[in-house]
C-alpha cells in the first residue's frame, strides 16, 4: 500500500478523505464550532486534499462551516457537495426538480465562500423525477463554470448508467465496509467499466467498525443511528460478536481495527476512496494512517469470511428509508 494519489473524476486527492457530516449533522450534539474547525484544518495540515460536504447537513450549517474554515485555504483541496435532499422548514426533504438543484447551488456557493464546486452530488434520486432530467440541470451547472463535475449518490448501476449516458459522472458515493457489502452486488463493476470513482461512505460502519462503541442505549434523540436496525440493542450486541476474529488480523498488521477497515476498502479496488468522518483530532489522525498499512490476501479473506450480508443482525435503513434509496440489495 503506498501513499500515492487517487483519481475523483478529474482531480488527483489522497487516498483517504474527510467527510465533514459527524460535524454538523446525524450524531447527536455537534461538536463546538472552535472543536470543528480545528478538525478541518489539522485534516489540511495532514495532507487531506478531499473534503465531502453536503446543503442538507445541518441544514446548510456544514457548508457554512467549510466554507468559513477552509475558503482561506480552497486551492488546497478537492470540494466535494451535494444537492437534491435538504432542510425545509425543519424537515429533510428529497427534490430532484432542476430548478431546486440550481437554486441548491447557488445557495451553496454562498455558504462555502466558493465560485465554483469541484464535484457536486445529486444526494438522492427523486424518484419523481427522471433522472435524465435531474443530471441534465447538473450538466447545466458545468456549462455554467458554477461546478466541475457531477456526482451520484446512493443509485444503484443501471441508474448509473442512465445518468452517465446524459454527462460523465465523476463519482458514485454509497455506503461501503465490511458489514454493508452491497456495492459488491453491481456499482462497483460498472463504476471500473465506466471509470467512475468509488466515495466510500461510512468505512467505519457508523462507529461499529473501531470496535469502542459497545453500548448503543444512550444515543442522543436525534442521532440517526436510534432508527437504523443494525443499532437496535439486540442485533447490536449480536454484531459485536463478529468484531471478534478482526481483532487478530489487526494485531498481525499492527494496526487499529478502524485503520484495518479502512485498509480493506483501499485494497478493494484504486476506484475507491474512502471519507470516514470524526468530531475527534486523534481519530481523524489514526484513520489517516490506514494509507500506509498493508494487507496480505489471506488476511484480507479473513475479514471478508468474519463479517459480511449473511451474518450481520439487522437491516442498513428502516423500511422508510429504505424506499427513498437506489442502492441493490441482497437477496433474502
Amino acid at each position: 500500500m503506498t501513499l500515492a494519489t487517487r483519481r475523483l473524476g478529474p482531480f488527483d486527492v489522497a487516498p483517504i478523505g474527510l467527510g465533514c457530516m459527524n460535524l454538523s449533522h446525524a450524531y447527536g450534539v455537534p461538536p463546538a464550532p472552535e472543536e470543528a474547525a480545528g478538525v478541518l484544518l489539522r485534516a489540511l495540515e495532514l495532507g487531506v486534499t478531499h473534503f465531502d460536504t453536503a446543503a442538507l447537513y445541518g441544514f446548510g450549517a456544514n457548508e457554512e462551516l467549510v466554507g468559513r474554515v477552509l475558503a482561506p485555504h480552497r486551492h488546497r483541496f478537492t470540494l466535494a457537495s451535494k444537492c437534491g435532499m435538504t432542510g425545509v422548514d425543519g424537515r429533510r426533504v428529497i427534490d430532484g426538480r432542476p430548478a431546486t438543484l440550481k437554486a441548491t447551488c447557488e445557495a451553496a456557493l454562498r455558504r462555502l465562500r466558493t465560485d465554483v464546486i469541484d464535484l457536486y452530488y445529486l444526494h438522492r434520486w427523486d424518484k419523481a423525477v427522471p433522472i435524465e432530467e435531474s443530471v441534465g440541470a447538473l450538466a447545466d451547472l458545468v456549462r455554467e463554470g458554477k461546478i466541475r463535475a457531477i456526482g451520484l449518490s446512493e443509485v444503484s448501476a443501471s441508474t448509473l448508467r442512465r445518468a452517465h449516458a446524459v454527462h460523465p459522472i465523476a463519482a458514485l458515493q454509497t455506503e461501503y465496509s465490511l458489514w454493508t457489502r452491497n456495492p459488491e452486488i453491481a456499482v462497483l463493476e460498472a463504476c471500473r467499466e465506466l471509470d467512475v470513482a468509488f466515495v466510500a461512505f461510512s468505512p467505519l460502519a457508523r462507529g461499529f467498525l473501531p470496535g469502542t462503541l459497545r453500548d448503543v442505549s444512550g444515543f442522543d434523540a436525534k442521532d440517526i443511528r436510534r432508527a437504523m436496525p443494525r443499532f437496535a440493542p439486540a442485533n447490536y450486541a449480536a454484531n459485536l460478536q463478529r468484531l471478534e476474529p478482526l481483532r487478530a488480523v489487526a494485531e498481525e498488521a499492527g494496526c487499529t481495527l478502524a485503520q484495518l477497515a479502512l485498509a480493506w476498502l483501499l485494497h478493494r479496488g484504486d476506484h475507491i476512496l474512502p471519507i470516514p468522518g470524526t468530531t475527534s483530532v486523534a481519530h481523524l489522525e489514526e484513520n489517516l494512517g490506514a494509507a500506509a498499512v498493508t494487507l496480505t490476501p489471506a488476511q484480507r479473506a479473513r475479514l471478508e469470511a468474519a463479517i459480511h450480508q449473511g451474518n450481520v443482525a439487522g437491516a442498513r435503513y428502516n423500511g422508510a428509508t429504505q424506499t427513498e434509496i437506489d442502492t441493490e440489495e441482497f437477496s433474502a
